[in-house]
Parts: C-alpha cells; sequence; structure tokens
C-alpha cells in the first residue's frame, strides 16, 4: 500500500468517493458540477488543505481530505479531517490508520498542529470506534450551523 498526496489526475476518484460517502453516511446525492468544483478547489489550491489517497496495485482504495484552521490561543493550526472514505471491498484493512498517521507525519514535517479533529456522524458507531482505537476522543464542543448554500 502507498499513502500519497492527492493529485490532478484523482479527481475523478475523489469525486466518486466524496459521492459515495454522502449518500452512504446521510442518504444525500451531491451535484457531480459543484462537487467536482470543490474538489478541484482545494487541489488547486494547497494553502487550503490536501487530500491524500491510500493506492493498492495502483488503485484508489481510500482518501481523506486535511484542510487547515488557525488557532490564535494555540498559535497553531488544526488539522480537520474530512471527506474520509475507504471502498467497500477494503474497508476493515487498515487503511484508515496508514491514512491517519500519514496526516500526522505530514503535520510534524509542517512544524506541528493544535490537534487533529474530524466530525462523524452520530451513529456512525463503527467509524467511532475506529478513530478512538487510534487515540482519538470525543471532543466536549458541539457543533451548530447555519447552512447558507
Amino acid at each position: 500500500m502507498t499513502i500519497r498526496i492527492g493529485q490532478h489526475a484523482d479527481l475523478q476518484a475523489l469525486v466518486q468517493f466524496n459521492q459515495a460517502m454522502a449518500m452512504e453516511t446521510e442518504n444525500l446525492s451531491l451535484d457531480t458540477e459543484q462537487l467536482t468544483r470543490g474538489v478541484e478547489g482545494l487541489l488547486n489550491h494547497p494553502e487550503r488543505g490536501v487530500y491524500l489517497v491510500a493506492e493498492v496495485d495502483g488503485e484508489i482504495t481510500g482518501s481523506l481530505m486535511v484542510t487547515y484552521e488557525w488557532s490564535d490561543w494555540r498559535a497553531s493550526n488544526y488539522y480537520w479531517i474530512q471527506s474520509v472514505y475507504i471502498r467497500p471491498q477494503n474497508r476493515r484493512q487498515g487503511i484508515y490508520a496508514k491514512l491517519y498517521q500519514a496526516v500526522k507525519d505530514l503535520a510534524a514535517e509542517n512544524g506541528g498542529t493544535a490537534s487533529f479533529r474530524l466530525y462523524v456522524e452520530h451513529d456512525n458507531e463503527i467509524a467511532q470506534k475506529t478513530y478512538e482505537s487510534l487515540g482519538m476522543q470525543q471532543s466536549h464542543y458541539l457543533m451548530y450551523e447555519e447552512n447558507t448554500k
């Protein structure tokens, strides 16, 4: 297995993974054109974040996105892990663990981070157990939002 930085050549796989994840976790169908612009928006602007992809025999089996949030309290970035997707046939094979380690390695190369954060659906107990097994714990924060699009 190889973990690497996502590239523009991975665009279609990243779009497909995001569509599959949205359908699986929220029963939500994402607009392909808008999603493609969103994925390109990160690929074309590395200051926003980075995609990491896992490959086995040249085939992408999983991916995640990391975005950065500056913390004035910590004088450091938080690394937000988002858009996590592992193909169903490749789950429970340690792919996410390797992607998460790559996120940690990336942060270390970039001078560290205040913390690694992600959000997960309340009912996604399998993912929660995975994150906990890798040392993450539930935060004391609740999330609020106001949708504008």
